[in-house]
């Protein structure tokens, strides 16, 4: 396919306008704009900015990158890849038992794959091709390795169960797998003491690939949570990577730029907003209670004592429950959906501990929630954070339920609103870091995250005075402005703000493999 991107500018090539050839999939060529064309398909940028396609460093879109809506989301921001397998749960590499528990125990997060019922990565990374019109990588989810290996043992594994952990993520980075994830607020990765994640990780090491981690706590505890991975870094000499940072921001930034310092390979993701989304059950539920086996939990939870000694642990958290909104609740009580948690304890007649728990056997705990993080986690905290050097752009976004948090339909363009042109603290070409480049590098996508002669043509025209989030806490379904027309490999996705149903996105392999 040949198509010619007319009379675009380039970030940090001042005003002139370019003309950008595409050639089976590439950049072509890049020169001045000129009067005539020998291209038949052609693109007019009418000045627009023309930027690589930002790469989306931590998403859920594992299942939702099929709806045609989720992909309407993307695209609006100028999203053309997205890294799923994150927190250390999906569905691959599992047989049909992993696989089902994974769909289950993350169905508010991740959704439900439409065609896949287990197997290994490669097999999973072939459902996205030309299925999907962006592009999906995957990380080795090490909670499902885990559970693969020792089911939900609650214990470190001992050395023969290491060894075959490892030997199952080194197939899977084999299979395409752009490096491994870890949940350490989550059941079974929890489990893994330090000593088991380090005789497990280091074939990422030998492959320049990441540790992905949600670390095992944040805000207060997350300088102490952050130390441990980065140790483990050192040990295994594999580069951290940590999912939606947040925490007092001088303190963590002061302790990148030391570990930095001292050799280690230290980056992280974070999104614009101040509040969070998770699984109910995880937010509410005593650490006793084994919420990654859903039907086992639901069934304690159906014991009265059981239930009165949760209760007992859930009227100790008053102070949580007027700053959760319910986004996902499927079965007989969907309709709190979009409802406060205390707005629906109202409406069932019980108190609010009571209303979680009958939200979660009603939903057999794949009910998700928003919600507000402490009065210490600021716009200021986050916006520096935003700035550092070894941060890109992650939306951590969940697409499940009727009233998701607003970060997936508007986290790229809310960044782009702010730091660049409302309060100057990126430049375009720092936009391109954070949005594109740094992703890129970091999980080995190929030659994208650049606009220039080779790459791969995953291209985004934006107008700089008209991207704008619209996507709301109470609308958080609304598209974003300002993107208008989106390539990938070169073939139009997005024209004119809307899809053309093309689908030439693929499953990227980490390396050689991520190429068009």
């Amino acid at each position: 396919m040949r198509l010619e991107v007319r009379g675009a500018r380039l970030a940090g090539r001042g005003e002139r306008l370019h003309d950008v050839l595409i050639h089976e999939g590439r950049i072509a060529a890049i020169g001045p704009a000129a009067a005539a064309s020998t291209y038949a398909e052609r693109l007019e940028a009418h000045g627009r900015l023309l930027l690589p396609g930002f790469v989306d460093a931590h998403s859920h879109a594992d299942a939702a990158v099929f709806a045609g809506a989720t992909q309407h989301a993307l695209l609006r921001q100028g999203v053309t890849t997205v890294v799923v397998g994150q927190d250390g749960v999906s569905w691959a590499p599992a047989d049909e038992a992993t696989q089902a528990w994974a769909t289950h125990y993350f169905a508010a997060v991740n959704g439900v794959h439409p065609t896949f019922s287990g197997g290994s990565v490669a097999e999973l990374l072939a459902t996205y091709d030309a299925t999907v019109p962006v592009n999906v990588a995957y990380l080795a989810p090490y909670g499902t390795l885990r559970h693969g290996v020792a089911g939900g043992a609650d214990r470190p594994l001992d050395g023969a169960e290491r060894a075959l952990l490892r030997d199952r993520l080194e197939q899977a980075l084999d299979d395409g797998a752009c490096g491994l994830s870890t949940g350490l607020e989550y059941a079974p990765a929890r489990y893994a003491d330090a000593a088991e994640l380090c005789a497990v990780l280091a074939p990422l090491a030998e492959r320049g690939l990441a540790h992905v981690t949600h670390m095992r706590g944040y805000q207060e505890r997350a300088l102490e949570a952050l130390a441990e991975v980065v140790a483990v870094g050192a040990t295994t000499g594999a580069a951290t990577h940590v999912s939606h940072l947040h925490g007092p921001a001088a303190p963590l930034a002061a302790a990148i730029d030391a570990a930095r310092a001292d050799g280690r390979d230290v980056s992280f993701d974070s999104y614009p907003y101040l509040r969070g989304a998770t699984i109910l059950s995880m937010l509410a539920l005593p650490g006793w209670v084994p919420v990654a086996e859903p039907a086992r939990a639901v069934q304690m939870l159906r014991r009265p004592h059981t239930r009165a000694a949760v209760r007992a642990h859930l009227d100790g958290l008053d102070h949580l429950w007027e700053r959760v909104v319910l986004s996902a609740v499927p079965g007989e009580l969907a309709w709190t959906e979009a409802l406060a948690l205390t707005e629906a304890a109202d409406r069932l007649g019980c108190t609010p501990a009571d209303a979680v728990i009958e939200i979660l056997l009603a939903s057999g705990l794949r009910a998700g929630g928003v919600f507000a993080q402490g009065p210490e986690h600021t716009t200021t905290e986050v916006s520096t954070l935003m700035q550092h050097d070894a941060h890109m752009t992650g939306s951590d976004a969940i697409y499940a339920g009727s009233h998701p948090h607003p970060r997936g339909w508007g986290a790229f363009a809310r960044c782009l609103a702010q730091q660049v042109r409302d309060r100057d603290e990126w430049d375009w070409q720092d936009a391109v870091e954070h949005h594109s480049a740094r992703a890129v590098r970091r999980f080995g996508l190929g030659d994208r995250g650049r606009v220039g002669v080779g790459a791969v043509a995953d291209l985004v025209l934006l107008d700089p005075a008209q991207v704008q989030d619209h996507a709301t806490y109470d609308e958080p379904r609304r598209l974003a402005t300002g993107v208008d027309d989106v390539l990938v490999a070169g073939v139009p996705v997005l024209r004119a703000g809307e899809l053309t149903g093309r689908l030439p996105g693929r499953g990227l392999r980490a390396g050689a493999g991520a190429a068009a």
